[in-house]
């Protein structure tokens, strides 16, 4: 009998043994289970964030800066379901050429705001180009385009061109838009032509301001409008691979 208990005693041990590693393996898998299901959901929580870049249209000028298009969407309870942060870059006087207040051009802008986190880099405009040597404006465009793919290589480019607030615009105007589509085609993104669209030809008198040039606070509501309808689309679907 003191050997029979003697040759079942390790067995009593070895079994409490693997009981224990066993007990201990699922209490990190737990731990690992629970530190994976906490981090899931700050990841899908990263707010999605919006470069613009732009000129006095996109600032306001001739309103304020809390009526700018650009701060109209951001702060627009519909918008604000996608939880998105938008960072106005636009300066005044500034295109693609074009150098505007603080020495800006659209692609100094995309230096200074856009980083890897970026989602969406909207471009807007510039009428401002008209008047610089012919082919300046596609090279410019181009450059500012492969600078956003630098520095935010997974975010989408919305490129919308200048507006007209005649059905019958100069030539010049036609022929920045024809660049800047040009260039928006070459690096694959998205272009909008407002021209083509018809943006406020038909209500100029009311959706520009007393200068003849900026939008006035309805023709800035009619902006917000408009992008919305373009952004949302964007950053409602999933981050570009």
């Amino acid at each position: 009998m003191i050997e029979l208990l003697r040759t079942q005693t390790p067995r009593r041990g070895l079994l409490w043994t693997t009981t224990a590693i066993a007990t201990v393996c699922l209490s990190v898998l737990a731990i690992l289970s629970a530190c994976s299901s906490d981090a899931a959901p700050r990841a899908a929580a990263a707010e999605p964030t919006v470069v613009i870049i732009g000129d006095s249209l996109s600032t306001g000028h001739g309103t304020s800066p809390s009526d700018a298009w650009p701060n109209l969407v951001e702060n627009d309870p519909a918008f604000q379901q996608f939880q998105a942060t938008i960072v106005n870059a636009a300066q005044d006087g500034s295109g693609y050429v074009s150098v505007g207040e603080d020495g800006s051009t659209f692609g100094s802008q995309v230096d200074a705001a856009v980083t890897d986190s970026t989602r969406l880099v909207v471009f807007f405009g510039s009428e401002n180009d008209m008047g610089a040597a012919p082919g300046e404006t596609e090279v410019a465009a181009a450059r500012a385009f492969a600078s956003v793919k630098t520095r935010a290589p997974h975010a989408d480019i919305l490129v919308i061109g200048p507006p007209s607030y005649s059905s019958t615009p100069e030539p010049e105007r036609l022929d920045i838009r024809d660049q800047d589509k040009a260039a928006a085609q070459q690096a694959g993104a998205d272009f909008v032509d407002p021209i083509v669209l018809g943006w406020i030809m038909d209500d100029a008198a009311n959706l520009i301001g007393p200068d003849g040039d900026h939008p006035s606070a309805a023709g800035q509501q009619y902006l917000q409008a408009k992008m919305e309808a373009l952004i949302e689309p964007l950053i409602h679907g999933p981050q570009p691979q």
